[in-house]
């Protein structure tokens, strides 16, 4: 399936694209899009952070030679990392280009039939802690849902950036085609307070308990920033605003 065209890209997502951006003291962002006409309704971004062995990329978005010529002026790529069952499509791409770096899986997508049928390697499942190859930058702690859902987040400790992925979604109305705006608004993943889709937020709600609790214990780290994979990801007032988004699993 082709990529949108770069007509779509000014329009749709956040340029410039497939560039890094910094965002706080070894942390930076680089805002893409998804294949196809979907990525006019969800542009897509990958979080980087610097740590003390090199660079650690969070939902790899797509590759490009230039991208990755960026990238390795900040450090050598050493961690690749698929935070949920959704976010592994450019793994393959990104480990033919890094082939010393490692990937982080969540739990359970190496069992997935089409990450088994891509080539993708998967080298380790995250689990409770943060793996010590991290050294110690970033905190991990998982938020799960049912039937075997769960989304694996990170807290950059110096710089109190939290980094989700599909948790919270928060499209901006006048980036979007028009047609898919009153859609966007029903399903509440509007900005500013945007939510996940209907169809996720009941998943996570299978476990509402327990997924309530992870969220209350990263709200309790007090982030500055939140940065998430789809939409305007807040810059400020991280702790405000995710609460506000996370309504439909706190209550």
């Amino acid at each position: 399936m082709a990529l949108t065209s770069p007509a779509q890209a000014v329009t749709f997502g956040y340029p410039p694209l497939d560039t890094v951006k910094p965002v706080a003291d070894d942390v930076f962002i680089v805002d893409s899009l998804l294949p196809g006409a979907i990525g006019r309704v969800l542009p897509s971004r990958m979080t980087v952070i610097r740590l003390p062995d090199g660079l650690l990329l969070h939902s790899p978005t797509r590759y490009s030679p230039a991208l990755m010529q960026e990238l390795e002026e900040l450090g050598p790529i050493r961690h690749l990392v698929a935070p949920n069952l959704a976010h592994w499509v450019h793994l393959v791409d990104w480990q033919g280009a890094c082939a010393s770096a490692v990937t982080w899986a969540a739990p359970g997508l190496r069992r997935r039939s089409p990450v088994r049928k891509s080539g993708v390697h998967l080298d380790h499942d995250l689990g409770g802690a943060a793996p010590e190859e991290w050294g110690g930058a970033i905190g991990l702690a998982a938020v799960p849902g049912g039937m075997g859902v769960q989304e694996m987040t990170l807290f950059h400790r110096a710089t109190r950036t939290l980094v989700l992925t599909d948790l919270v979604v928060n499209l901006e109305a006048p980036m979007l085609p028009a047609a898919v705006r009153p859609v966007a608004r029903l399903l509440g993943t509007l900005a500013p307070d945007g939510m996940p889709p209907a169809y996720v937020r009941a998943v996570f709600k299978l476990r509402r308990r327990a997924g309530a609790a992870a969220m209350e214990a990263l709200l309790a780290l007090e982030p500055e920033r939140v940065i998430f994979a789809h939409g305007r990801w807040f810059e400020r007032d991280g702790t405000a605003a995710l609460r506000r988004s996370m309504r439909w699993l706190l209550g």
